[in-house]
Parts: structure tokens; sequence; C-alpha cells
């Protein structure tokens, strides 16, 4: 079965080339020689990226293969200037990073609705014969032609924005968690892999206020040499404010998993390392107090929940937490 997630796509682009200048003398009834009134080329169309929030994957661009923009239009008499080019305008989700190819340069970003960058300018309109007439040159019998357009191959990568990144090994109940906070509908089932692309849900908070969880896939380890789905989820997490680790309560070393994951993020990006972390310990309708009380001995430093997705237990809390951590910096 093919997803409809698509979050890569490479598409080769080209701007338009701008229109050439124009050489034309002024011709009229009782002005039969005129001085020069070519008017200047447009300006080829260049190719933009704009960001629309109602998109959330690269799926429509999938079968696009080449984004040509317009070429300006050539400079006419009476100093008229050459219409410009169309531009060539591709719409991405936001998140969206756009890089050439050849040379891994970030040449765009969208993360605002309706925001606007340029991928490549389209050539610059060349100037008509009017602007080169002196007084040792009253007839100049040429004009600039128009600039040349623009050509490169870029990569699209769409990292999902969201507040909260969902990280846990597969089956650690990170999609059961996602469907219980919010109103998002993964598929779930106990077998590793479950979750093949992410899943956003929005979480709801007190007084009409909400946030964004995303259900990353499952780590495993060697994540960030490429194992398993690798740099394909990894570089969502790059965007989320805020990590929430899980780890189902049988885990036979809590501790030993939260640093085997943690050592995943830190070997892909570093960075990652400075997000703010909490941990859920998941599917504890499974143990009793006192076996839960034991397992608080241990835990790695960190703010923890004890949570149960089936018996809603530290539900609540949990969302107490991830509130206070996202919103910490306004409330200090």
């Amino acid at each position: 079965m093919t997803s409809n997630f698509v979050d890569y796509i490479k598409i080769h682009c080209r701007s338009g080339k701008g229109g050439a200048g124009s050489v034309h003398f002024l011709r009229a009834k009782y002005l039969p020689k005129g001085g020069p009134d070519g008017g200047d080329g447009g300006r080829g169309g260049h190719v933009l990226l704009k960001g629309n929030s109602h998109l959330w994957t690269l799926l429509h661009l999938r079968y696009t293969r080449h984004v040509i923009a317009e070429a300006g239009n050539p400079g006419r008499g009476q100093g008229k200037t050459g219409a410009q080019g169309k531009d060539a305008i591709i719409e991405v989700p936001l998140g969206t990073i756009a890089r050439n190819t050849d040379t891994g340069e970030i040449m765009a970003e969208i993360t605002e609705h309706g925001q606007e960058q340029i991928l490549l300018k389209g050539g610059r309109g060349g100037l008509g014969n009017i602007h080169f007439k002196s007084s040792t040159n009253q007839t100049p019998r040429y004009a600039q032609p128009g600039e040349d357009q623009q050509e490169a191959s870029v990569i699209m990568e769409l990292k999902i924005l969201a507040d909260v990144g969902l990280v846990g090994f597969p089956n650690a109940g990170k999609s059961t968690l996602l469907s219980v906070v919010s109103a998002a509908k993964p598929e779930i089932a106990d077998y590793p892999f479950t979750t093949l692309v992410p899943n956003l849900g929005m979480v709801p908070y007190y007084d009409q206020k909400s946030f964004v969880m995303a259900d990353i896939p499952g780590i495993i380890e060697g994540a960030h040499e490429g194992r398993g789905l690798g740099h394909r989820f990894l570089r969502h997490i790059e965007r989320n404010s805020a990590l929430l680790f899980l780890i189902p309560v049988d885990t036979n070393d809590i501790k030993k998993e939260y640093e085997i994951l943690l050592r995943e993020l830190q070997m892909y990006n570093p960075e990652l390392l400075d997000k703010e972390r909490i941990l859920a310990i998941s599917k504890c309708d499974l143990a009793d107090d006192e076996l839960l009380s034991e397992i608080e001995v241990d835990l790695p430093d960190l703010p923890y929940v004890m949570i149960s997705s089936h018996t809603q237990k530290g539900i609540q809390k949990l969302k107490d937490v991830l509130w206070k951590t996202l919103n910490q910096n306004f409330t200090d």
C-alpha cells in the first residue's frame, strides 16, 4: 500500500529569463528622425515557495518533476516595458525546508501560512536603447539582453511542526496515548512499527487552550545511522518544543532504555538534547502500587508521570506537566 504521507521529494526548478531591451526609434508624421524610445524588458518569473497550513504532506508534489517560471517579455517602442514573466509558486506544508541538491545549502524554510520565499530569482529585464542616448551617440542601435534564468535541483524536506514529540521504541504505546489525549485516530496494534508515518493530534487543555502532539515512528538502536525508519522520522523531532519519552512499565530497565533513546537522538543531532524532556511511564495498569514505588526509585533525573492510556490514570497530570513545560518561558 502506498503511503499518503510524503515528506521528501526532489524537483528540478528553473526561473524565467529576463526579457530583452528594445532597440526602437520614435517615428511620427512631423518627427521623421525621433530619438531612441526602446523600452526595458520585463523581469523573468521567480520560483517561489509558499506556506499553506491546509497541507500536511508533500504528496501533491510527488509526480512534479519540473517547475518552470515564465520568461519576461521584451521591451517595446514608446518606452514601454515588457510584461513580467509569471512566477511559479510551489505551495508546501508548514515546516518545509528546501535545499540545493548539489551544495546542500538551505534555500528556503517555511513556517507560517502565506509566507513566501524566493527559491530562484527570475532574470532582470535588459535596458532598452532609450537609456543609452548620450551627447556623443544620439541614435544608439543596441540594448541589453535579458539576464539569464537560474536553474537548480531542489530537495524539499518536511519536518513536522508540533509542540510535543513522542519518543519511544516501537510498541511503547505512543499511538494509543495520542488517541486518548486528542481526536487523532492513528493505527494501533500490538506489533512493532504500526506507526510508519508521523501522526498529529490537537490536545485540548483548560479554557479552550490546546497544544499539538506528534506521534513519531518508534526508534530502534542505530536509528541515527538510518536503520529501521532512521533519518526518515528523526528529522521530525527537530521541530518539537519538548520531547515526551514514553517507556512501558514492564520494561526490564527503564533507565537504560531512556539512555538508549537519548543516545540515538544525540548521535543524530546533539542540539536535540537542548529541548525540554519529560518521561511518561506507560501501561501502569499492569503494575500494582508496590511495584510502581520500586520503579520510581531508579528513574532518570527528569520530570516523570505514571500513566495508563487504558484506565486514564495520570493523563490529566501529564497534560498539566506538558502545558507547564511548554509555557514556562511565559510564566517564569
